[in-house]
């Protein structure tokens, strides 16, 4: 059984047990959400991350958003979230996202930094990917922003500063290393027009968009709320992460 479904499997047991509240990470905790693990990293440390004795669950946060139309394209560009990926410690967030993913298997170069060789289990599809060169990484696997930087600019980051919108393009919660193609497949779709293929892990690709969404203080539209209401009605216990009280 794939690791991400285990670990959902055990989140959803300590929800059940009745440890419902909201799961608390530092805005920019890259430390806790880029150091290991597949997916799913994030689910499986903040379950342990507890407010005041409880989990707050996605199907709660859900309820907190804001519900719109979506305002006007007008004006977006990705320059106006950020003009390239960071360096952490001397890593680019890109190659970072990549390593969290591929984990163990992860074989660098001489850089310390750069991914050149690895497998992992791709979340959207459900298929290994495996890889053994750079170039092949390039090739094969895209950072996604699992809310797109386009559907955020629509649903309230215009309103942000220029200092939020760098924070939601680099933060780890709103990043997958993903198979191009379904990279490609989603563009700038939210929950109403686009689910990965994997339907395994469609739990755990909402709570993160409302997670994303509720932190950043994004709204959603009546279809896509409902899109997501659907999807959790699978997985009632699916917690939220990575997110603010």
């Amino acid at each position: 059984m794939p690791i991400y479904r285990i670990r959902r499997m055990i989140a959803a047991v300590i929800a059940v047990l009745g440890l419902v509240g909201l799961v608390i990470t530092h805005p920019n905790s890259y430390e806790k959400l880029i150091s290991s693990g597949g997916p799913d990293t994030e689910s499986a440390e903040a379950s342990s991350l507890i407010d005041d004795g409880e989990i707050i669950l996605a199907t709660s946060i859900l309820e907190r958003l804001d519900v719109k139309g979506r305002a006007p394209k007008t004006g977006y560009t990705r320059d106006e979230f950020y003009s390239g990926w960071p360096e952490i410690e001397g890593c680019s967030l890109r190659q970072r996202i990549i390593r969290r993913e591929v984990g163990e298997t992860a074989v660098l170069a001489d850089n310390q930094c750069t991914v050149i060789s690895g497998e992992y289990i791709e979340p959207y599809t459900g298929q290994t990917l495996s890889f053994g060169s750079r170039e092949e990484f390039s090739k094969g696997v895209q950072i996604d922003h699992v809310v797109a930087l386009s559907d955020a600019w629509q649903k309230g980051a215009q309103q942000l500063t220029k200092d939020e919108r760098y924070s939601l393009a680099t933060d780890p919660l709103n990043l997958l290393a993903v198979e191009s193609s379904a990279n490609q497949q989603k563009s700038d779709g939210d929950a109403a027009t686009w689910l990965p293929k994997n339907k395994s892990f469609r739990c755990q690709y909402v709570a993160r968009q409302i997670s994303v969404k509720y932190k950043y203080h994004l709204w959603v539209t009546e279809a896509e709320k409902a899109a997501m209401g659907r999807i959790l009605e699978t997985c009632p216990n699916e917690p939220a992460v990575g997110v603010e009280q």
